[in-house]
């Protein structure tokens, strides 16, 4: 039986309650569940039977009593499981990650103008990062710019001051 099945009853949930005040002895977990409902002491004991079973309660021996606990490794597996329900895509998170580092490493690669075409915007973005190109200041809708780098004619390196046109 499961840690859930176990919980199921209304009286093992009682019987949790009473526990999670500390270690009890059969007995006094017997009085405490019998203060709430007539029910004999081995129906409790039956019960605590299938709490230990579902890893729910400990229990150990001090000479001829048996004294039981809560069992905190099995109430936190019953925890994470139901926390997995408030979040049902926690168990994603490296995989979004993953996503995100590859994402930003492909924004990178485009920047640095490695692999892929580079659309217009961006070819014009990069062009005024870099001083190239400057817009001629007309405002006709027309992506006009020209060069103010040097042009290299012949083995002399000249200004070019005359526009050149080119298409962003």
């Amino acid at each position: 039986m499961d840690a859930f099945d176990a919980l199921g009853d209304p009286v093992r949930r009682l019987i949790l309650l009473v526990l999670s005040a500390g270690e009890q002895s059969a007995g006094a977990v017997v009085t405490a569940v019998r203060a709430h409902s007539p029910i004999s002491q081995p129906a409790v004991s039956q019960h605590l039977r299938v709490l230990r079973e579902a890893g729910l309660v400990a229990v150990r021996p001090e000479g001829a009593r048996r004294l039981y606990r809560l069992d905190a490794d099995g109430l936190e597996a019953a925890r994470a499981w139901l926390g997995g329900l408030l979040d049902p895509l926690g168990g994603l998170g490296h995989a979004f990650d993953a996503l995100g580092t590859e994402v930003a490493r492909g924004k990178r690669a485009r920047v640095a103008g490695v692999g892929g075409v580079r659309s217009r915007r961006h070819r014009r973005a990069d062009r005024l990062s870099a001083g190239q190109a400057r817009p001629s200041g007309r405002s006709s809708g027309v992506d006009v710019w020209w060069d103010s780098s040097p042009v290299r004619s012949g083995s002399s390196v000249r200004s070019s001051d005359s526009r050149r046109i080119c298409s962003a």
